[in-house]
C-alpha cells in the first residue's frame, strides 16, 4: 500500500520489542551493525539478549535500522523514537550516524543497567485505570509514572518494595497490575547517575540538522537539543500518547512502525481513531515493556 510521505510518521521502537526473526533481519540487512556490536560487546547481543539490559538496547537497536532497510528506508515527514528508538529515529532523520547511533545505545544499556544494581528497582505496567486514579496512586507510593504510553496503559517505576505494594492496591481496586521483565527503575530519578555520564558522553557526539522533524518521547515535540533530550529520556517520563498526538497535530494520518514488532501499532491504534497504524514488520512479537 502506497503512503504520501508528507502525511506519514515513521516510528521506531524501545527495549522490549524483540522477535524471534530479528536477529536473522539484523545479520542480512546490517551486517555491518551486527560486525560492530560484536566488537563493542565482545559477544553477539542477539544471544545475550536476555542477559540484561547491556545487551537488549544494542540488539534492539540494530533490529530497528535493519528492519527500516529491509522496508526500504520509508519516508515520512515525521519520526519518533519509543525510549531506546530515539536513537534509531535520529539516525532514520540523519542527524545521527549509524555506527554512533550505535556507540551510544551499548554506552546506554550499560549505564542504565549499573545504576538498577546501584538502586534496585523496578516497573510495572497498570492496564484500564483512569489516568486520574493511576497518577494519585503513583504520588501515594512515591512511585514514577514512566510512561504514559495509551489510554488505559500506564507504566509506574520505582522501589520494587513500593511497586509490590502498589500492586496490592491496583488488584484490589479490580485493575490489572503486571510486573515487567526490566533490570531497573528506568525513566524515573533513580536512573540520575547514568544520565549523568550519559550527558558527558553525549558531548562528545556530532549531530545534523534532521532532514525532517525528529521528535523526543519525553517532550512530546521535535528535539531541539539533543543531547539534552537523550540525556534526559532516562530520567523523565515517555509521554508517548502526548507525541502521537502531537504529531497528528502536525499533520501525520499514517503511522509505519519499522522495527522489530508491532508493540507501537497497537498504541497508535488505542490513542487515535482517526488514522492508519501498521507495523512494516513480522506480527509476532514476545511480551514486551
Amino acid at each position: 500500500m502506497a503512503n504520501d510521505p508528507a502525511t506519514t510518521a515513521i516510528l521506531f521502537p524501545g527495549q522490549g520489542s524483540q522477535t524471534s526473526t530479528m536477529a536473522a533481519v539484523a545479520a542480512a540487512q546490517r551486517p555491518d551493525l551486527l560486525a560492530q556490536a560484536r566488537e563493542e560487546l565482545g559477544v553477539d547481543p542477539f544471544e545475550q539478549i536476555a542477559e540484561g539490559t547491556h545487551y537488549a538496547q544494542p540488539a534492539i537497536y540494530c533490529a530497528s535500522l535493519a528492519h527500516f532497510k529491509q522496508a526500504g528506508s520509508p519516508e515520512g515527514a515525521l519520526i519518533a523514537g519509543h525510549s531506546l528508538g530515539e536513537l534509531a529515529a535520529l539516525v532514520a532523520g540523519g542527524a545521527l550516524a549509524a555506527e554512533e547511533g550505535l556507540r551510544l545505545a551499548v554506552i546506554r544499556g550499560r549505564l542504565m543497567e549499573e545504576a538498577a544494581e546501584q538502586s534496585p528497582g523496578g516497573m510495572m505496567a497498570v492496564l484500564g485505570g483512569e489516568d486520574s486514579t493511576v497518577r494519585e496512586l503513583a504520588a501515594g507510593f512515591e512511585l514514577t509514572v514512566a510512561n504514559d504510553n495509551a489510554p488505559g496503559q500506564v507504566v509506574l517505576s520505582g522501589a520494587s518494595d513500593a511497586l509490590s505494594e502498589a500492586r496490592k492496591k491496583v488488584r484490589a481496586d479490580g485493575l490489572k497490575a503486571i510486573r515487567l521483565p526490566v533490570a531497573g527503575a528506568f525513566h524515573s530519578p533513580l536512573m540520575a547517575s547514568a544520565a549523568e555520564k550519559l550527558r558527558a558522553v553525549l558531548d562528545g557526539v556530532e549531530f545534523a540538522s534532521p532532514r525532517v522533524p525528529v521528535f523526543s518521547s519525553t517532550a512530546a515535540a521535535p528535539f531541539s537539543e539533543p543531547r539534552d533530550g537523550l540525556a534526559a529520556a532516562l530520567t523523565q517520563p515517555v509521554i508517548w500518547q502526548a507525541t502521537l498526538k502531537r504529531m497528528r497535530a502536525d499533520g501525520a494520518r499514517t503511522f509505519l512502525e519499522t522495527g522489530p514488532g508491532d508493540v507501537l501499532t497497537g498504541l497508535v491504534r488505542r490513542t487515535l481513531d482517526d488514522v492508519e497504524a501498521r507495523s512494516l514488520a513480522e506480527p509476532e512479537v514476545v511480551p514486551a515493556v
